[in-house]
């Protein structure tokens, strides 16, 4: 058989398991306050906190580091109920994961903030906007957002963005050289979330290949995911 006629392997969709623990984590200038708040754990300066972030920008890893260290559980907002607020704060920590605008349930909310304060829990919100920024029917729910402090880690830098390309390929116990980051880092996405979805099409592509990660295949995945210009040098 020819090698241009050998078939393709259809790839298993095998996700890497990312890295949560706290030497995994990527610190950088823009989320050096958010870092300093779980190393800083139970030091806090409330009981209920806030890390606001954009997409991928490791407000899940950081509070995953939280929930090792306190003993938290971790649920999604918009899965929280009013019943269900006492078990989810038995351990004395909860991780509160994606607090989005009109997906969560505000009487929950309201109760487990509530709960929290008469138990001395602690408690860990992750958000995309800051939640003082909710438009709420609750006025009390309102008014107590305001007051929880928040812990805002910026997007990725290009240290940061390169930082992250190298864990991710890691993660999927990929090698990547150096010429290969940085091609990736001035035509990808400019966002950790890009970022992750670029390297999973490349090891969806390199297994099915059953080639290497190399330049020429990340110019060529790109080029499929429509992120090259139609004139752009592949060598």
């Amino acid at each position: 058989m020819s090698r241009s006629a050998r078939p393709r392997q259809l790839p298993l969709q095998l996700p890497g398991r990312p890295a949560l623990r706290r030497e995994d984590f990527l610190a950088a200038p823009g989320n050096a306050a958010a870092l300093a708040l779980i190393d800083a754990f139970p030091d806090w300066p409330a009981r209920v906190v806030c890390l606001v972030g954009p997409e991928g920008a490791g407000k899940s890893h950081l509070a995953a580091i939280f929930a090792e260290r306190a003993g938290a559980r971790t649920i999604e907002a918009r899965t929280l109920d009013r019943a269900g607020v006492p078990d989810a704060l038995a351990t004395g920590a909860l991780v509160l994961e994606d607090l989005e605008p009109g997906a969560f349930e505000e009487a929950a909310l309201f109760h487990l903030l509530n709960l929290t304060r008469e138990q001395n829990a602690f408690l860990l919100i992750t958000a995309r906007v800051p939640p003082a920024q909710l438009r709420l029917a609750t006025a009390d729910l309102t008014s107590r957002l305001r007051t929880v402090p928040v812990f805002e880690i910026a997007p990725a830098d290009d240290a940061l963005l390169a930082a992250v390309l190298v864990k991710l390929f890691a993660d999927r116990q990929l090698m990547v050289d150096e010429a290969t980051v940085q091609y990736l880092l001035l035509r990808a996405p400019r966002s950790v979330a890009g970022a992750k979805r670029v390297v999973e099409a490349i090891d969806a592509a390199a297994l099915a290949a059953a080639r290497p990660v190399t330049r020429a295949l990340a110019a060529q995945v790109l080029k499929e995911q429509g992120e090259l210009a139609a004139n752009e040098d592949e060598d």
